[in-house]
Formats: C-alpha cells, structure tokens, sequence
C-alpha cells in the first residue's frame, strides 16, 4: 500500500513539474517576441532613421545607434539590413556586409512587421522583423531584433532549482503522508496485506455460509456476536439472536452452560429438539488466554444416515466402474455377456443370467417383434447347484405374464417378487417349484437395449441376501445394463463386419492353386481374431511354363481392407498379362494406387486425406516372383514387402536380399524397384509370407525369422507339410494380424522337352526349321499337333526373319500345353489385322490368333518374344476342310 502510495505521489508531482516546465518556458518565448518587437519597431520609426539609410555609408550613421539601442533594451541583437537583407549593423561587426539569411518577403512585399523561430547562422534565435518605408511607403531597409535561444535557456536554468525544490518538498510531503497512513492502517490490520484481507473474508464468508456445519462465536460478555445459517438452523435460534445473552436464546441448559463455561470441548453429544449434536468449543485467542469462544456443531443423526447412503452408493458406483472397465474387453458377444453376469455377482445379485436374441450370436441385426424365446448366453452364481437353466438352453416366454415378457413389452426393467409371480411360475411350473425351494425370491429383469433395439435380458436374482430388490436397485440394473448393451452391441457389430471381411477375403482369395509343371504349392490364410485384414497371396501361370509368385499386404482392418486387397490381386492379375518383369509390374501397380489415391483426394470436398485414409490403398505392400522352371531362375522384386525364405534341397534355410522398396501409392508412380534374381536347384522351396506371420505382442520381426528358420529347416516335407511345421512354431492362440503363408517347391522341366534352334535372317531357313519343329513333334508324340505348329512357326519365323533384328531363336517346350516362341532382337511389336478380301497380306497373326490357344508378346531387357500355346490334346487339333493352305505359300504373306 505504502509502496503505491508512494508511487502515485511521485507520478503527480513530475507531471505538475513538467508542465509547469513547459509552461514557463512558453511565457519565456512569448516574452522574447514582444520584447523583440517593441525594440525593432521603436527602432524602425526613430528619427533620421529613412536620412540614415539613404545616406552615402548606413552603417555609419547606423551602427553606434543600434548597438546603443541593443545596450539598452537587453535583447542580443539589433541589425539594420537592406531591403536586398545586406547587413548595416551588426552586434558583430565581422557580419557587417552579408546577407543575412531568411525570408523577409512577408517585410518587402507585404510590409508586415512580425516575430518568428529563426534557426540557422550565426545563432538560433526568436527575432522580429520590421520594414523601414520612405514618404511613398516603399521598403527602403528592415530592422530585425532579437533573443538567442541559447540565452533563453538560461532564463529558463535560473528557474529549474526552484521548481525542483518545490517538487521534492513536495514528493517528501507525499511520501511521509503516505509512510504515516501505511504505518497506521497495518498496526489496525496486524500486519496483513489487501491480498490476506480478501482472502479472510472470503474463508470467513465460506465457513459461515457455505459449509454445512453450524457456528456461534461468543464474546467476553457471553453475549452471542455471531451465528452462522446452519446454527440458526440446528439450534431454531431466533431472527434477533445476535446481540442477546446466550442464556436468553431457549438453548438447552447443558449446552449453553457448554457456551458460558469457556472450557474447551470436542465431539460432545448435545441435545437439540429431536436433534443429536456432535459440539466443538474452542477459545477465539489462538493461545486460549482469550474470554470468547467459538462453537462447532454439526447433525449427527443426518450423517449417521448419509453415512449409509454414500457407502451404498459408492458400492454401487465402484460397481458400475469395474463394468466399464471389466464388460467388453474382447468383441465376442458370447464372452460380452459373461463378463456382464460376473460383474453383477455377488456386488450386485446372488445369480445372474444373460438372455440373447439368437440373431444377436451370429452377428445379425436383431429384431424382438413377436420373439417368444432366447438363448442363454451366460450365467454366474455365489453356488453351484442351482435350479437355472444351463447355457445353451432356449429360454422361453410365451405366458404374458412372465417377467422377460412383461419387461420385453414394458421395455424397461420389473422387479418381480417370486413367491407371488403368477405368471412366472405358469411359463415353467416344475422349475419355478425348484427355484422357490433353492431359495430364490426375488428378480429383476432388465431388457439389454442399443440404439432403440433390444438385444436380449439380463436377469439378476437373490436367494442368499435376504433383502429383495428395491427402486434404487431398479435404477442401477438398468444403469449397468445400458452399459454392457453397448459392449454387446459393439460386439454384434464386429462380429457381422468379422464375418462379412472374412466371406469378402476368401473369395477375393484363391481357393485353389492351379496345376503347374513349374511349383508344387500349398498356402494358408489365417484371418486375424481382433479383424480380417488386407494379407493375400496368388499364383499365377505365365506364358512359357514359367509362374508368378505374389504375396501382399494391406494395412488396416475390416471390410476396406478385404476389398482393397481385392482391387490389388485383380490388378496383379490384369498386368501379369502384359508378361513384364517384376520390377515393371510393381512400378505399373504403384502408379495405379497413386492415381487411385490421387482421385479419392480430389473428390473430398470436406477434406482429401480423410476421404484418402478410409478409400486409398496408401500402405500396401507386395512381394512379386516370377519363376522360370526352364532356366530355374526366379526373379523377384518387393515393394515395401519382407523377402521370402529360401530353403535348399539339402535344408539350409536363407533369407535372401531384396531391395525393399517403398510401399505402394507412397511414391505415387514415381518408385523405382529393384530385382533379385536367385538361381534355385530343383526341390527348393521358395516361402512367401506377410509380417503377421513373424510379429507377435511377445516377439519382434528378428525373433520371428529366427523361429521361422529352425520351422523350415527340414527338406524332406512336403509344401503342405511345411505350411504345417510353419504355423505350428509361429502361431499364437489370438493372432493380431492376419497370416498370409506361400510355399512352392520348384521343378525344372527335363531338357528332353525342349528344342530351341538359332534361324539364319534368310526366309531359305523357315522351312528346315519347321521340318525338324515337325520332326521334334513327332518324337514327343504329337503328330496331331504338327500342322498347325507348323503354321504358326512359319508365320512368326517369317515375320522375324522379315521385320526383325538378330539374333532370330525358336523354341518349343512341350509341357501342359505345346509352347512355340520366336524371338528376336527386335522390340516392334505386331498387332492383329483383318486383312481386306484383295489384300495381299495381313493374315499371318489372324492365322496365328486362329490355331492357337493363346498368344502373346513377351519382351525382354533386349528384344521380344512371340509365344503362342497349343492345347496337346491329340489329332483332334489338324483343321478340317479339303482346301489345306500351302505352308510354303504362306512364307510370302505379309503381316
């Protein structure tokens, strides 16, 4: 306070200094200008001055007078200056002779005599300017007169003293004021400050009026001083209480003798009315010396009940916390339902059953519309031994009045008192007779209810607790059943998504491998308990015997997942056709997930990266193999995706490298991949996976493959076998993540099957290769075949001879299917024509289109290959009709 003070004193005072600074300072300036003026004028209008200035030499006529004149007035400077503004006079005889500076046209022009600021040589000054006119009124010179600042600042130092002794008298006045108040307001305050003064009276404030306890305070007098509104209360005091004598109030004799003895007391029972009092009696001086005192008071008969009230409601709030935390730990409906009946028992009820809507247990939308029956779900009891229905059984409710009917039509909760339970005991008299005997006496029913629709019931009833329910049980019941409805309903719901992702991922999966000469194959897919998952695998045939290997993952749970899964094996599939290598493959499906990615964002108006997270595949990996059981190389490329376990015919088991790679739609097409390529002896298992396979809650990734080397490490089992070993090591009872598992084991084909011949580029050379093509056929017994796989090889092989670049190679492969390839070094790629009937050519890839299974362009890191599949079914393939095209003829079509 006194530091406040203090500071508002000294604020005052330096304003009122300031501007009476100011002040003085003005009347100073406005001082100088008259004086200034009077002085030029007088001077201007002197006798002889007009003769002077028209004299031969002013200046000596002038300058003795002026300096007389400047003498006299006190003023610092009297100047007679030319109408031009050359010097006459001067203080300062060196300046006689030169111009002065300024503008002195309101003087020559105008002929104004005035005062102004005049800064510049040879001094800062405030002058006044008059101009001397002759008989006609012309300007003939100008008289300035003046006062330099400089000597104005030193009128105004001469008063500053004063003014400064003045402020500190004043400041010190102030400041004694201000000490002597601070020092008499703490002696009255003992010493406290404005912040401990709010803060008593608000304490003070609280205790008398806010807390629910009554308080006297008696004074030396014995005369009550104070009474809070709790102790006018418990002791019925009257409206004038304050003021009187305590033995004037009607209090109870002991109590007041309690208030007048000015001993100390705690805890004392008093009487008030019909009242218990719990009474404290303390001294108001802290050291107990003082005559007052005060007394505390509180109801002991109401607390003795809210005592047994908070208990029973902290129960049963402890209750409801152990449910939120206890019911819906897992999302399986079954085991939802016991957890709500071991909560209730025995906090809440003896025995405690669950009811459920048979929809409700396989995940379906429930429906209670003329329901007469339910399947119990769960039960739990304080003994064993009771006359309930088990788990399992269809508990049924046609009578009306039974309590899971009445409740189901009331949709609310009803007690139900079994001895006088009409209803209840005609729905299954024989177990009502058993339950009456067991003890059971009384139930409630509450209906399990989410979002407006029930669920099923839970029954809660009491045999050992001899108090039947009550309406506050009533309430709570229906409280913790809200509550495990939810969890229930939550996990109905993801037990129908469950269900619906897991149907959705296996058929989107393949629900078989095919037949190939390359692999020998087995898988498993596991989905995940806590969600289906975006894992999956395919094998894939391509041209020329080889096969392609792909196992993918996507991150995320749920249908989303299922179905993005989907789109990434169909565009696999789509852009296997194109026969490209790994790399290309993969830097095709990146591009595809980008733009997908890219269109989901664009059309979000409410925001792309929402509308990205539930509808783009951001996240996806994959791992392709293409193997070639020809040359038993397997190339591979991974996007983001672990690399695969390689186990040898003699059991070792390596993880090769591959380069990882960024997932798909991340580099949104602008990834590049790399290739691994391995060379595998035949009976080598190559084992693809997804990372649920090796991560667990327990186990990282390293862990993983560890357990996953020492699984395969047994070359003599089958891939079926293997997958077995595989999930037997690594498998955990809750996968968190689905399981994606791929073995195959590699074949080669036996060089007998195969021919390959080198072509010369001279259309000479298509006929010896196709003769001993012919020749091959026949040797591996497929004489049917032989026309046409001559006919489609002296297409290709002409068209490679004419159109491409060396080196020009054939090749037949007799696998599944009879494989005719040409290739050359060329990277053009024909295309199917329909020739015109007076064409000359463009037949040769109709022909080919026509005779073949299927064909196809594969390209290579240099050149192309043109394949076509001959299905090796026998002499049903030579073509019918008496007009045969000559082969030799055909050499000279054109494409």
């Amino acid at each position: 306070m006194f530091a406040l003070e203090a500071l508002i004193a000294l604020l005052v005072i330096v304003s009122a200094a300031f501007v009476t600074f100011h002040q003085a300072r003005g009347d100073t300036l406005r001082d100088a200008r008259v004086r200034s003026l009077s002085v030029a004028e007088g001077f201007a209008n002197g006798p002889g001055m007009e003769a002077a200035l028209a004299s031969p030499d002013p200046t000596a006529a002038l300058q003795s007078h002026a300096e007389a004149a400047r003498v006299a007035t006190g003023v610092d400077f009297v100047t007679v200056l030319s109408p031009s503004g050359v010097r006459y006079t001067d203080s300062d005889p060196a300046l006689i002779g030169r111009v002065s500076a300024g503008d002195f046209t309101r003087a020559t022009v105008d002929r104004e005599s005035y005062t102004e600021e005049y800064q510049g040589n040879p001094h800062d000054a405030v002058r006044a300017v008059v101009p001397v006119l002759d008989a006609r009124g012309r300007v003939v010179g100008m008289v300035t007169s003046g006062i330099e600042v400089e000597s104005i600042s030193h009128m105004m130092g001469d008063r500053l003293p004063v003014l400064a002794g003045a402020a500190a008298g004043a400041l010190v006045l102030s400041v004694g004021g201000a000490a002597l108040v601070s020092r008499r307001l703490r002696r009255q305050t003992h010493g406290l400050g404005p912040a401990e003064m709010t803060r008593m009276k608000e304490h003070h404030e609280a205790v008398l009026h806010a807390v629910r306890e009554g308080v006297l305070i008696v004074g030396p007098d014995q005369r009550l001083l104070l009474a809070n509104d709790e102790a006018r209360r418990l002791l019925d005091l009257p409206g004038d209480a304050e003021g009187r004598r305590i033995t004037e109030l009607g209090l109870d004799p002991r109590t007041a003798g309690l208030l007048v003895s000015g001993r100390t007391a705690t805890d004392e029972v008093h009487r008030a009315g019909d009242r218990l009092l719990a009474v404290n009696v303390r001294p108001t001086a802290p050291d107990g010396s003082g005559p007052g005192s005060v007394m505390t008071m509180r109801d002991t008969t109401e607390l003795a009940a809210l005592t047994g009230r908070a208990a029973v409601t902290r129960g049963r709030l402890e209750l409801l916390y152990e449910a939120g935390v206890r019911i819906g730990t897992t999302l399986e409906v079954v085991r939802t339902a016991e957890e709500l009946a071991e909560v209730a028992v025995p906090g809440f009820a003896d025995f405690a059953t669950v009811e459920l809507l048979e929809p409700v247990l396989r995940g379906e939308e429930p429906t209670a519309v003329g329901v007469t029956e339910m399947r119990r779900t769960a039960l739990s009891g304080l003994r064993s031994g009771q006359p309930l229905q088990p788990v399992g059984d269809d508990v049924r409710f046609e009578v009306p009045g039974a309590p899971i009917a009445t409740a189901l039509a009331a949709g609310r909760a009803v007690r139900t008192e079994l001895a006088a339970a009409e209803g209840w005991r005609t729905q299954d008299p024989r177990g009502a007779a058993d339950a009456l005997a067991y003890g059971m006496h009384s139930l409630l029913t509450v209906p399990l209810r989410a979002r407006g629709v029930v669920l099923g019931m839970a029954n809660f009833w009491r045999a050992d607790t001899p108090e039947p329910f009550d309406e506050e049980d009533l309430s709570f019941a229906e409280e913790l059943a809200a509550r495990a409805a939810v969890a229930i309903d939550n996990a109905r719901r993801f037990t129908r998504e469950h269900t619906m992702a897991v149907t959705l991922q296996r058929s989107l999966l393949p629900r078989a491998l095919p037949e190939l000469s390359a692999v020998d194959g087995a898988y498993r897919y596991l989905p995940a308990k806590a969600g289906v998952g975006g894992d999956w695998f395919d094998v894939i045939p391509l041209p020329g015997a080889r096969v392609a290997l792909v196992v993918g993952d996507v991150v995320g749970h749920g249908l989303h997942a299922a179905a993005t899964m989907g789109r990434l094996r169909t565009a696999v599939h789509n852009f296997s056709t194109l026969d490209v290598p790994p790399d290309e493959l993969l830097g095709h499906l990146d591009e595809l997930t980008g733009r997908t990615d890219e269109r989901v964002a664009e059309q979000g108006p409410d925001g792309g990266e929402a509308r990205r997270r539930e509808e783009g595949i951001a996240g996806a990996t994959c791992l392709y193999a293409v193997y070639d059981p020809v040359s038993g190389v397997c190339t591979l490329a991974s996007a983001g995706h672990p690399g695969p376990a390689v186990v040898g015919p003699d059991g070792r088991v390596e993880f090769p490298e591959v380069p990882p790679g960024l997932p798909l739609g991340l580099g949104l097409g602008d990834s590049s991949f790399g290739t691994t390529e391995l060379r595998l002896p035949e009976g080598s298992k190559l084992v693809l996976f997804t990372d649920g396979l090796l991560k667990d809650r327990d186990r990282d990734f390293g862990a993983g493959l560890e357990l996953l080397g020492s699984a395969l490490a047994r070359p003599d089992r089958s891939p079926e076998q293997t997958c077995a070993d595989v999930l037997a090591t690594l498998l955990s009872p809750t996968p968190e993540d689905d399981i994606a598992l791929l073995v195959a084991r590699t074949r080669l084909l036996d060089r007998d099957r195969i021919a390959e011949w080198e072509v010369p580029r001279d259309p000479s050379a298509v006929s010896p290769v196709r003769n001993a093509a012919a020749a091959k056929l026949s040797e591996w017994g497929l004489d049917g075949l032989a026309f046409t796989a001559e006919l489609i090889l002296s297409e290709l092989i002409t068209n490679a001879v004419r159109y491409g670049a060396d080196p020009v190679r054939v090749r037949l492969i007799h696998d599944r299917t009879l494989i005719c390839e040409v290739s050359d070094g060329s990277s053009t790629s024909p295309h199917l024509r329909h020739a015109a009937a007076t064409d000359e050519g463009g037949r040769g890839l109709y022909l080919v289109a026509q005779y073949a299974e299927r064909w196809g362009t594969r390209y290579e890191r240099r050149g192309k290959t043109i394949w076509a599949e001959l299905r090796a079914g026998g002499d049903d393939q030579e073509p019918d009709g008496p007009d045969m095209p000559d082969l030799d003829a055909l050499e000279n079509l054109a494409w």
